[in-house]
């Protein structure tokens, strides 16, 4: 699967289905790195953000799978704003980008799979930081 940049919304099969519908991603195919991990955030209180952080190697997809909340992402030099809200697509986060989830919904669910196993080391969780670490990159 070509990707034309370090984040892009990921359409994922959608099998209608009037018991239900169900939405299917695979590595190698919608996915574009092997999943290592699988975690969710939820129960996430109004006004509250997740995120705040860039990964020096993991590649993400965040998938709404309930509700609805943004993805901000930060290249250090331009800012792009995701509202989503559909649990048939992704956003698919390369690595060095900086990430902030917010105005999640009542009820949302925010599901990623991820490239990497949870390394602390892989994460800049300070912006100042990360724009120091974009410089030493280039």
């Amino acid at each position: 699967m070509p990707f034309s940049g370090r984040y892009q919304l990921i359409n994922l099969p959608k099998i209608i289905d009037p018991r239900g519908n169900l939405t299917v991603a695979e590595q190698s195919r919608q996915i574009p790195f092997n999943i290592e991990r699988v975690y969710w955030t939820y129960d996430v209180p109004s006004g509250e953000c997740r995120g705040g952080h860039a990964h020096k190697t993991c590649e993400e997809v965040i998938i709404a799978v309930s509700g609805s909340f943004d993805v901000i992402l930060d290249d250090g030099v331009s800012r792009s704003t995701y509202h989503l809200n559909h649990p048939y697509q992704g956003l698919y986060v390369g690595k060095g980008i900086w990430r902030t989830l917010e105005d999640f919904s009542s009820g949302a669910v925010c599901l990623v799979l991820a490239s990497h196993l949870f390394e602390e080391e892989d994460y800049i969780r300070d912006y100042g930081d990360y724009l120091k670490w974009l410089a030493c990159m280039k």
